[in-house]
C-alpha cells in the first residue's frame, strides 16, 4: 500500500530545495533523500551556480546523504525529487542502492525514469528502483513551468 500522506511530506522538503534553487536563478529542481523517517540528505540544482553540468539536485543529495550516513550505499533509503531524474541522475541513483526514488513532474525530453528511458528497471543492471511518479506533480511542474515562461519573456525583452 502507498503511503500518499508520508510520500507528499517529503515531496514538500523537496519543494522547498527546488524554491532555494529558484531564489538562485537556477532550474528548481530539489531532492531530499529520506531514512527511518529523517532527511540524511538534501540538495537543489546548483548547475549556475558551480559552472557544473553535474551539480544537479539529486547528485548534490546523494553526495550529502552519503556523507551522513558514512557509506556510499544508501539502502533502506528513498529519495524525492520534483523533476523525474535524467539518465546521469538515474544512473546515480542506481549506483547508491537507493531503492525507492519517488518524484513529482515527469519529464518527457529527458526523463531516464520511464518517460524517455527507463534506467531504474533496466535488468541489465545490478540494481533496480523502485519509481513512483507524479507525486504533487502539479505543485512541480507549475514551479517549472513558471520558471521558463519567465525565462523566455527576459530573452524577449532583450
Amino acid at each position: 500500500m502507498i503511503d500518499f500522506a508520508a510520500h507528499e511530506k517529503w515531496m514538500r522538503l523537496a519543494l522547498e530545495e527546488a524554491e532555494k534553487a529558484l531564489e538562485l536563478d537556477e532550474t528548481p529542481v530539489g531532492a531530499v533523500i529520506v531514512r527511518d523517517g529523517k532527511v540524511v540528505g538534501r540538495g537543489s540544482n546548483r548547475v549556475e551556480t558551480f559552472r557544473d553540468p553535474t551539480a544537479h539536485a539529486e547528485i548534490i543529495a546523494i553526495g550529502a546523504a552519503a556523507e551522513t550516513t558514512g557509506y556510499e550505499r544508501l539502502e533502506n533509503t528513498a529519495m524525492y525529487v520534483t523533476l523525474e531524474p535524467c539518465t546521469m541522475c538515474a544512473g546515480a541513483i542506481v549506483l547508491a542502492r537507493i531503492p525507492l526514488l519517488v518524484y513529482g513532474a515527469a519529464d518527457p525530453k529527458t526523463g531516464a525514469c520511464g518517460s524517455l528511458y527507463d534506467i531504474c528497471h533496466d535488468p541489465r543492471l545490478n540494481h533496480q528502483v523502485d519509481v513512483i511518479p507524479g507525486v504533487m506533480d502539479y505543485e512541480c511542474s507549475s514551479l517549472l513551468r513558471e520558471f521558463f515562461r519567465s525565462l523566455r519573456e527576459k530573452k524577449k525583452s532583450g
